[in-house]
C-alpha cells in the first residue's frame, strides 16, 4: 500500500491542506454562514478543529478508519466523526452547512451527489481549479453546472496553489461555495434537466441551429429570445447564464406563445443555408 510522507494513502486521493491562509479563509466564509456543520474528507483534522471552535454541532466524515480514529481522540466534546464515505454519508434532515476538501478525482462524483439531495444550504468546498471554474460559469459552463444553475449559485473565491497541499497535487485547487437558491429560477427540474442535456448533445454549429432541430420553439420566438437576450446564434451551450438558461426553458414550456417574452424585434434577417438564424 502507498503512503506519502504525510502518511496519506494515494488511493483515496488524499492531498491534505497545510496553508493556514486557505484555512483561515474557510474559516472565515463558515463562520458567517449559520447552522451546523457536516465535513467531508475531513483527514488530519486541519479543518476540523478550527471549525470546532466555532461552537456549533460538527459532524466530520473521514473514509479511512486509522485517521477517522485518530482524529476523535483530537476533538473536543460537541464533535462527532464518522468513519465513512463521503459519496455515500447520508447528510442531516436538518438545514445545514456542508465544508469539504474533496479529493480531486472525486470531485464531480461528491458534486452531483451534494446537488441532488436537500436540506443542506451551502457548501463551501476546496476542489480542483478547473472544475470550480466551470461550476461557476468561467470560461463555460458545463453540462453538469447548466442543469444545476437554476437551484444553486455557484461562486469561486480563490485559486489555491498546488503547495498549499502535501502531497503536492499536479494542478491547483480551488474555494468554490455552492448555495441553494430561496426561490428557484425553474419549477419542473426533470424535464429542464432533460432539456439542458438535450441542448448540451445536440448538432448544429451553434445555439440558433441547435435550438432550432429540437423543434420545441417556432424559429421566429427563437430570433427574438436570441435578440432580447444578447445571444449571438453562433454562442454555444456553454456561454449562458444561469438566467439566460431559466428564460430560455420558459420560452420551450410556452412554445414561444403566450407567457413567452414577446420582445421587440431588431432587425432580424432570416436564415443562412443550412437554417441558420443570422445575426440581430
Amino acid at each position: 500500500m502507498s503512503h506519502s510522507r504525510h502518511g496519506g494513502r494515494h488511493e483515496l486521493g488524499q492531498n491534505f491542506l497545510v496553508d493556514r491562509a486557505v484555512i483561515a479563509d474557510i474559516h472565515h466564509l463558515v463562520s458567517a454562514i449559520r447552522g451546523p456543520i457536516v465535513e467531508i474528507a475531513a483527514g488530519d483534522g486541519a479543518l476540523t478543529l478550527p471549525l470546532s471552535r466555532l461552537g456549533r454541532p460538527l459532524t466530520a466524515v473521514e473514509l479511512d478508519p486509522r485517521r477517522a480514529r485518530r482524529l476523535r481522540r483530537r476533538v473536543a466534546d460537541g464533535v462527532t466523526v464518522v468513519n465513512d464515505d463521503l459519496l455515500r454519508f447520508r447528510l442531516p434532515r436538518v438545514p445545514h452547512v456542508v465544508v469539504g476538501n474533496i479529493p480531486f478525482h472525486l470531485t464531480t462524483a461528491a458534486l452531483r451527489r451534494l446537488l441532488a439531495v436537500p436540506h443542506w444550504h451551502t457548501a463551501i468546498l476546496v476542489t480542483q481549479w478547473e472544475a470550480a471554474r466551470r461550476r461557476a460559469g468561467i470560461g463555460g459552463a458545463s453540462l453538469l453546472t447548466a442543469s444545476w444553475w437554476p437551484w444553486y449559485e455557484f461562486t469561486v473565491h480563490a485559486r489555491i496553489p498546488a503547495r498549499s497541499f502535501r502531497p503536492v497535487p499536479s494542478v491547483d485547487g480551488g474555494l468554490l461555495s455552492v448555495t441553494r437558491r430561496p426561490e428557484p429560477l425553474v419549477a419542473d427540474r426533470r424535464r429542464y434537466q432533460r432539456f439542458v442535456a438535450q441542448v448540451f448533445t445536440g448538432p448544429g454549429r451553434g445555439l440558433a441551429e441547435i435550438l432550432a432541430r429540437t423543434g420545441r420553439i417556432p424559429r421566429p420566438a427563437l430570433r427574438d429570445w436570441l435578440c432580447a437576450h444578447r445571444v449571438a446564434p453562433r454562442a454555444l451551450p456553454k456561454d449562458l447564464t444561469a438566467r439566460q438558461w431559466a428564460a430560455l426553458w420558459t420560452l420551450v414550456e410556452t412554445g414561444g406563445g403566450p407567457g413567452a417574452p414577446t420582445p421587440r424585434r431588431r432587425g432580424l434577417t432570416g436564415r443562412g443555408r443550412h437554417g441558420d438564424i443570422k445575426e440581430c
